[in-house]
């Protein structure tokens, strides 16, 4: 994965009981091929994070926010998962129009894991191929979307994976949608 992301700016759209592992790594990634990642959430001060939903895992420092952003400030926004984070994002009117408007801006927005549910909230999600949790599966069937059980899947803008599991090959779509590219897994369908 050498893509050169110098000057792209990434959103990452998080709140309390985000899946610590499933910000870190992505943003990880994004960073080390040159992209500026901020954290934006409902609240500023810190977010708390979880390892695999039950146990705390830290904190993250909020960079913005999300009420504050605009969409014209980023290239990409990133919906990492756990089932609070979401949660929270979806009943949030600031959240939901963010992504709302990222995704009609034709800009890559990626979530993983139960990250989607925000997607269905914010009504992008109709007639879109998307996997996630298997246990959110039947909302995003509800919300109107082909799902499948996929690694990762790229969809127009949408770049959607399932676990933690597949974090390498969601990470690796990030960037080669920011970059310009195709990843192998784009190659295949």
């Amino acid at each position: 994965m050498a893509a050169d992301l110098q000057g792209k700016r990434v959103a990452i759209l998080a709140a309390d009981g985000v899946e610590r592992v499933e910000l870190e790594q992505p943003r990880e990634v994004l960073d080390r091929a040159g992209a500026q990642t901020e954290i934006l959430s409902i609240h500023d001060g810190e977010i708390k994070a979880r390892k695999n939903d039950l146990d705390e895992a830290g904190t993250f420092t909020v960079d913005g926010l999300v009420a504050d952003a605009s969409v014209g400030d980023y290239d990409a926004l990133l919906l990492p998962g756990g089932t609070v984070n979401p949660d929270q994002l979806r009943v949030d009117e600031g959240a939901v129009s963010f992504v709302r408007d990222f995704v009609e801006s034709g800009k890559p927005v990626a979530a993983i894991c139960h990250g989607p549910w925000t997607l269905i909230e914010a009504g992008v999600a109709t007639g879109r191929t998307l996997t996630s949790f298997p246990s959110i599966r039947t909302d995003l069937r509800n919300a109107g979307a082909n799902v499948v059980d996929q690694e990762v899947v790229v969809d127009t803008n949408l770049i959607t994976s399932r676990s933690p599991e597949d974090l390498p090959a969601f990470s690796e779509a990030i960037v080669s949608q920011l970059a310009g590219t195709t990843t192998k897994e784009e190659e295949k369908s």
